[in-house]
């Protein structure tokens, strides 16, 4: 086996979030259904974008919220993902090294220009989104680091960027290579809609590929096309070793094989935002399962990671997640 570098690398749609506030006046007479969650192209991104007032701009997508979360734990982790050598594409390297995630993919050619999400935050928090992806699509089976995944314990593969074969290829590629090192793969559905796009390419994925999986119910149920969580629990059982089911207010629900973990939901005094929950739980079960915690202890890490991030605007911890997680479990 190769030397172990990292605990988690990830693959995933590279995107810059843009924070910004706006008024409801500003939707309207730009045609923006208040939260609601739109992709554009790049003129239309970019005429938006030139509109808005003073911004945060942060690397985001789901995959690098993950890796951003995993490191605020104290985790070692890389991250493959495409951005143009442009001013949002140094953005997002820059903000993914900051936080000690090694980013070495090379940049995009000029097909296409450094993806971006402006998030619109109007007065009652409410967050509108419109994304253009950019060059984060182009992600091909030659941007596969080889070196750098026999070198992770665990590999990540983000949902959201399976539309392409060429991405179904980069994820092929990427988990053959993991388990051929003796590595493992684990999986995000990401969404109910990617599902339901590619409910058949996801489950030959799962069932061929796929160690540890995650998904919410609604995912789950949506995989295997079933009207229960429990017929869901039993299908999945039998495709990976480990499945990492969320169940919002219920909690969540680990899986290896006839072992069934559940774990209560930490308490939250009021959920202000839910972005980014599913993310954060990634990040602190993965965190605790590659230091060799137990899946209870790795189960409720997840649980508090997701309990901060839902607590407030935004899908970045804004805590020392690593000094919160070691108070809870020390309560």
């Amino acid at each position: 086996m190769a030397e172990t570098r990292y605990d988690v690398i990830g693959i995933g749609n590279a995107l810059v979030d843009v924070l910004v506030s706006v008024e409801d006046d500003f939707l309207a007479a730009e045609d923006l259904p208040k939260g609601g969650m739109m992709l554009v192209e790049a003129d239309q991104s970019d005429a938006l974008y030139a509109k808005l007032g003073p911004a945060t701009e942060r690397s985001g997508g789901s995959c690098g919220n993950t890796m951003a979360g995993f490191a605020a734990l104290g985790g070692t982790g890389a991250y493959i993902g495409k951005v143009r050598d442009d001013s949002f594409g140094k953005v997002f390297r820059h903000d993914l090294s900051a936080l000690g995630v090694s980013f070495e993919t090379a940049p995009a050619g000029d097909a296409a220009p450094t993806g971006k999400c402006l998030v619109l935050v109007s007065p009652d928090a409410q967050r509108t989104m419109v994304t253009y992806l950019g060059a984060a699509t182009e992600l091909t089976a030659a941007d596969i680091d080889e070196a750098a995944i026999q070198a992770a314990r665990v590999l990540y593969l983000e949902g959201y960027l399976f539309d392409r074969d060429e991405a179904k290829a980069a994820f092929v590629k990427a988990a053959d290579i993991a388990h051929a090192a003796g590595r493992e793969v684990s999986l995000t559905l990401s969404d109910g809609f990617c599902v339901d796009r590619h409910r058949a390419a996801f489950r030959g994925l799962v069932e061929g590929h796929v160690d540890i999986l995650f998904a919410n119910e609604e995912e789950i149920k949506s995989l295997y096309e079933v009207d229960s969580f429990d017929e869901a629990l039993a299908q999945v059982r039998e495709h990976c070793k480990i499945a990492c089911l969320t169940r919002s207010e219920k909690g969540s629900v680990v899986l290896q094989g006839g072992t069934i973990h559940e774990i209560p939901a930490e308490p939250v005094e009021k959920v202000l935002d839910t972005t980014g929950a599913g993310d954060q739980y990634a990040a602190g079960f993965l965190f605790g399962y590659t230091q060799g915690m137990d899946l209870d202890r790795a189960g409720r890490i997840g649980g508090i990671a997701a309990a901060e991030v839902i607590s407030h605007y935004g899908a970045r911890p804004e805590v020392d997640l690593k000094a919160l997680v070691a108070e809870k479990l020390a309560a």
